[in-house]
C-alpha cells in the first residue's frame, strides 16, 4: 500500500518477528529514489504496527518530533 502525504509517497510495511509484528517506513521520492527509515518499533498486532509506520512516517515528512513506540524490546 502507497500513502500520499503532502505531495510525498509512503510505503508502510510490517512484518511479523516471532510473536511480535515489526513496523517500518519508506519515503519514495519523485526521482524513484527511497529512503527508508528502518524499523521502527515493535507491535502486539499488524494493524498497530501499520498504523504507527504511517504516523511516523508522515511527521517525518512534515519535519516534526516523530513519535515513540509504545514500548520497547529487547530481541536477542
Amino acid at each position: 500500500m502507497l500513502v500520499s502525504h503532502h505531495g510525498v509517497v509512503i510505503k508502510p510495511s510490517v512484518f511479523r518477528n516471532g510473536n511480535l509484528f515489526v513496523a517500518r517506513a519508506s519515503i519514495l521520492e519523485e526521482d524513484g529514489e527511497a529512503t527508508s527509515l528502518g524499523d521502527l518499533g515493535h507491535f502486539a498486532n499488524r494493524q498497530s504496527a501499520f498504523a504507527f509506520a504511517i504516523r511516523y512516517a508522515t511527521a517525518f515528512v512534515d519535519n516534526e518530533p516523530t513519535p515513540k513506540p509504545p514500548c520497547n524490546v529487547s530481541v536477542t
